[in-house]
């Protein structure tokens, strides 16, 4: 008896430590789990009928591909400490193909059975492409070759990603981070990967911090969804230079994990210097979208789009509303560029936010922005002609604020449904679809509720 009691109790703890160590509550009974952990050196496939636990820190290296079919779902393990987040990284010279489907997306979530933003840690992708540091480490991982970034390949490939959708990342972020120091890596993660590499339809859903950040590179992607990010729905840094077309950033509520929690965020570095290549994403048809409220008092929800630190950028053809701070800030750095057109441009879009004063304003460095009447007016002049709404309702989309989804479509009568400008080399280039509509949308719903695109 004496020896079935320790064989039992040893089996209870066995059976205990694979219960803690396997996704709970959410997995399909009639897939198998394997597991995802350590390196992968070589090339591999993994199995379309299985699902997959990311066990901790995970390494595609030496060169390898790792491919993920259609309709497989990979459960991130839950660990305690921000040091040891589950993260995949594919390192320099490393490809990842994951090839979802709308009815039958790729799905990286946490394993745990209650899910909580922050569970794990990040997609990241490291290439070759360049950045204004030289090289660099993904921003929270050990400091090795094989977190590092950078080179001088603009057309550096790290491989393809459609119909992917990442879920309650973010875990290695502290809450309340320094928001002048590189954010660590948190949703997908993209540094210095290149052009030759393909990003279309991916949804970064409750992130701890932000859901997409462009570190350096040149990567070019389409059709991205922010869904209730704590930090910036789509932050860029280091010399990033790249093309992003149909993006959307959407939120429900205030943020309660950062600072100051942006639609958009660009910046050149912290110090900032002159570095180059500056910062200068080139966006058309964004849609960027707040919570539907008139804040009483300052959140830590802030700007539509903020440019700042001496970057540039290009926005045209696109939507922000019912931010609270300001629909479009700039700062010191950044507010001589854009008012002499250096390489830095926010034209033919529609903007709105809870204070009408402050839909174009500045950075002083104090609590909150100030509005900017200088701007305001080069802003809405006959070249800018971006044109300012007073409420979210004068947009006219068929559904800002669904009660189960929303619906970005456009409704009759919206000023949105024509007005979109694609002249000059930015936007006259092959990788921009030229609409008439502004904003990520017209009456085609491509952000539906679905198997891929889950607001719930």
């Amino acid at each position: 008896m004496k020896k079935l009691s320790l064989f039992s109790m040893m089996a209870l703890v066995f059976f205990a430590a694979c219960k803690k160590d396997h996704p709970s509550g959410t997995v399909n009974s009639s897939r198998k789990i394997d597991t995802l952990q350590g390196t992968i050196t070589a090339d591999r496939t993994l199995d379309a009928n299985k699902n997959y636990f990311l066990k901790g820190q995970v390494y595609v290296k030496n060169n390898a591909t790792l491919t993920i079919p259609a309709g497989i779902t990979v459960f991130a393990q839950v660990n305690a400490t921000r040091s040891s987040k589950s993260v995949l990284v594919i390192t320099q010279g490393s490809k990842i193909f994951i090839n979802g489907t709308i009815n039958n997306p790729v799905v990286f979530t946490s394993a745990a059975a209650v899910k909580a933003p922050g569970d794990w840690g990040a997609l990241i992708l490291l290439g070759k492409a360049p950045t204004n540091t030289g090289t660099g480490n993904a921003p929270g991982l050990p400091v090795s070759a094989d977190t590092q970034f950078g080179g001088n390949v603009a057309g550096d490939n790290s491989g393809s990603i459609t119909y992917l959708r990442l879920e309650y990342t973010g875990g290695i972020n502290p809450p309340q981070e320094d928001e002048w120091a590189l954010d660590k890596a948190s949703g997908l993660l993209l540094a210095s990967v290149g052009s030759g590499t393909k990003i279309d339809n991916v949804m970064v859903k409750y992130s701890n911090d932000d859901s997409f950040q462009f570190v350096g590179g040149t990567v070019n992607a389409t059709h991205l969804i922010s869904y209730n990010s704590g930090d910036d729905d789509f932050d860029f840094d280091h010399g990033y230079e790249g093309n992003l077309q149909f993006i959307i950033g959407y939120r429900t509520h205030a943020s309660s994990q950062a600072l100051r929690a942006n639609g958009v965020e660009s910046y050149n570095d912290s110090v900032p210097t002159a570095n180059t290549p500056l910062t200068r994403p080139v966006i058309s048809n964004m849609t960027i979208i707040g919570p539907q409220e008139t804040p009483i008092v300052k959140t830590n929800l802030n700007q539509g789009v903020y440019m700042r630190k001496g970057t540039r950028l290009a926005i045209r053809n696109s939507v922000v509303s019912d931010y609270p701070e300001g629909a479009f800030m700039v700062c010191p750095r950044t507010r001589p560029v854009i008012l002499a057109d250096d390489n830095a441009e926010f034209r033919s879009n529609l903007v709105q936010t809870d204070t009408l004063a402050r839909v174009f304003c500045y950075d002083h460095g104090l609590t909150t922005s100030v509005p900017d009447p200088e701007l305001s007016t080069f802003e809405t002049n006959s070249v800018n002609n971006n044109t300012i709404l007073t409420l979210s309702t004068d947009f006219k989309l068929t559904g800002m604020y669904g009660t189960t989804a929303p619906d970005l479509t456009l409704a009759a009568g919206s000023p949105a449904a024509s007005g979109a400008d694609f002249t000059g080399a930015d936007f006259s280039n092959s990788f921009f679809t030229h609409v008439n509509y502004r904003g990520a949308m017209s009456t085609s719903n491509w952000a539906a509720q679905s198997n891929w695109a889950d607001w719930r």
